[in-house]
Parts: C-alpha cells; structure tokens; sequence
C-alpha cells in the first residue's frame, strides 16, 4: 500500500457570481518553481467557466483572478466549460475541457503559446447519437456489453423526444507525441478508451467510424475493481517513467451512500504502445475519508485531474465532493515500485 498524505484544501468558493457554487476538477501545470491551476468554477444556476491561480511551489496559493479565465462562447459549450486538463506538447499548450450545452457533454480542445491567449478548435469526440454508437460498435465483436446498459440515460421517459448525442468525456492527451502521433484518452461510460492520429484535422467522421468498427482495439481499461465496478475515467494526464506511462484515474463504486469517487493509480502503460497496459493497482490510491471529501455539492467524491512533482514528492490535485480543490502527495517512486510489484497480476 502507498502512504497518503491529504495536504488539504488549497483553494474554495468564494461569495465572486462565477464561483459561488464551487471550485473544483482543475488543470495543473509546473512551470518552474510555480504550479499554474486552471480550474472549473461554477455559479449558481450550474454553468461553469475556468478560473486561473498560480502558487508558489506546490501548496501555497499567491495570486488568484477574481474574473473567470475562459467563458462560455460557442452553443456547443453555453452551459458551461468543464473539468479542464492541460499538457504542453512541443511548444504548445493543449487544454482538454468537457464543453456542456445543457443537453450534452463531450470532449473540445483549446490550445496556446503561452498560457495566456487560447484558441478554441471546437468538439474534437464523435458527433453521434447513442443508438449510432450501438450500431458501429455492433459490428467491432466482442465489447463489453455495459456499453449497451445506458440507454434509460438516452432515452429518457420525461422527455423521449430529446436528442442526447453520446456522452464522450475526459479527453486528455499526452503529454509528447509517441511515435510521430497524437495520443489522447476519452471515456465513453464505463471503460477509458485511448486514440491516436497524425494531426487533430484527421479527426473526421470517417475516422471515428472505422475507431468504433474496431472499438474493442481502442478500449485501454475496463472496471475491474470493486472500487470502480460502475465507471472508470481518466483522471491526470500521463506521466512519463522510465518504465512507461503512469496512469491515475478516477473509479466510481455504487454503494448505499450513493456513489463514491476514488482516485485510483490505474496503470502502467507502455512507453511505446499506450495502449498496452502493463500494471495496474487492485485497490484505490485514494478515496474519500475526510469531512470536506464527504460532504459537498456532491458528496464522497475525490476526482484527480492534476499532478506536479517536486523532488521525489508527486502532488495530485483533486476536487473534493465537487465543492473545493484539494491537494494529496506521495512518494513516487514508492507508486512506481508499488505498480510494478503487479504486473505479472495484471499484465493485459
């Protein structure tokens, strides 16, 4: 088992009209000796925009905007932008957030230069329907069939008439090409899918097509786990180790409490070939214990969308029952010895 340690809430809501719902799920990046934290702020009525605070190291907190970062510009995100993630390929800058519309929630993209002006590329997950995803993802062979166990979520009794695209979240790339490639992450409920391509043009419907007619080639993680028997979704970009790509991802476990998010040191993948997974931890890294974990906009959540590593110390920042952002820490090459101790168990 790896030793935990909740360093605490680093930021909350404040009494601001684009945060004083909650604060949480945010973007991290190092630059130096400075952590740039570029989170999910929510108003009430639920829309969500991206608030910006830098620290000084990793846990002390010294500026912070009192105005959002990046609003809502598009249809495709009026409702809200959502749970960014951000890594630095080459010399650019790639935000991934959960653009929301009221209706539908799936994966778009900015990127920069330098972290200050971003350009918006739109949806980059497919444009289909629920029941078009079942008909492509039919003829792939042998899925996991709770794939197909969504559809009282898409075809909802109040209003059957309501066109619900499918739900394509967490996209998060990596963090360097591999292979001359793009690689990003995506879950489509209630495996971590992964994709790669050329150039983010050559995602095209003809391209997401041939993806869903092979899908169980691209379907990186199932649950396995009690922990995240309902869901599993990406959690932090991968972090690159001399013995492959460590994965840490967020589980969801049904319970009489209702769910409980963890945080859980999923895998790792293979330097070359993320798609292969290598290892993977049979317990959660961590799920919520303490009372602002507990109880919140949504209770029993911790949701890892970050890392910055200092030394031998790897920091996760996570939000906290949807209400605040919080930070934990831990040795990594204790995690990495940990996950390799597993690979014979778990070797896919």
């Amino acid at each position: 088992m790896i030793t935990i340690k909740k360093e605490g809430i680093l930021i909350a809501k404040t009494n601001l009209e684009f945060e004083n719902e909650g604060v949480l799920n945010p973007a991290i990046i190092r630059d130096g000796d400075n952590v740039h934290m570029f989170y999910r702020a929510v108003q009430n009525g639920n829309i969500s925009t991206i608030g910006y605070c830098k620290l000084d190291g990793p846990l002390t907190v010294v500026e912070r905007w009192e105005k959002p970062f990046m609003i809502p510009e598009f249809d495709y995100e009026s409702q809200g932008i959502e749970d960014p993630r951000i890594v630095k390929i080459d010399d650019v800058y790639y935000m991934t957030y959960t653009a929301y519309d009221g209706t539908n929630a799936r994966g778009a993209l900015a990127t920069s230069k330098d972290l200050i002006h971003f350009k918006k590329h739109g949806i980059i997950v497919p444009h289909i329907t629920y029941a078009e995803f079942v008909f492509l993802v039919e003829s792939a062979g042998k899925v996991n069939e709770d794939y197909y166990h969504n559809h009282k979520f898409y075809y909802q009794e109040a209003d059957p008439d309501k066109k619900i695209l499918l739900w394509d979240k967490n996209v998060i790339f990596f963090p360097r090409r591999i292979n001359g490639q793009l690689y990003f992450l995506h879950r489509i409920r209630p495996g971590i899918q992964v994709a790669s391509v050329d150039n983010l043009k050559d995602l095209t419907t003809e391209f997401w097509e041939d993806y869903f007619n092979n899908f169980q080639d691209h379907i990186l993680m199932d649950p396995a786990f009690e922990h995240e028997s309902d869901y599993i979704g990406g959690g932090c970009p991968p972090i690159e180790t001399e013995h492959g790509w460590l994965l840490i991802y967020h589980g969801v476990q049904s319970t009489k409490k209702g769910l409980i998010y963890s945080a859980c040191a999923a895998a790792l993948l293979d330097i070359n070939n993320p798609r292969k997974v290598i290892a993977r931890l049979p317990y959660a890294l961590f799920s919520p214990q303490l009372a602002w974990e507990l109880r919140g906009d949504v209770n029993n959540v911790v949701f890892p969308t970050g890392t910055a590593q200092f030394g031998d110390t790897l920091y996760i920042y996570y939000g906290a029952a949807d209400e605040r952002i919080a930070c934990a820490s831990l040795h990594f090459p204790d995690l990495i010895t940990e996950l390799l101790s597993h690979i014979k168990k778990n070797e896919k």
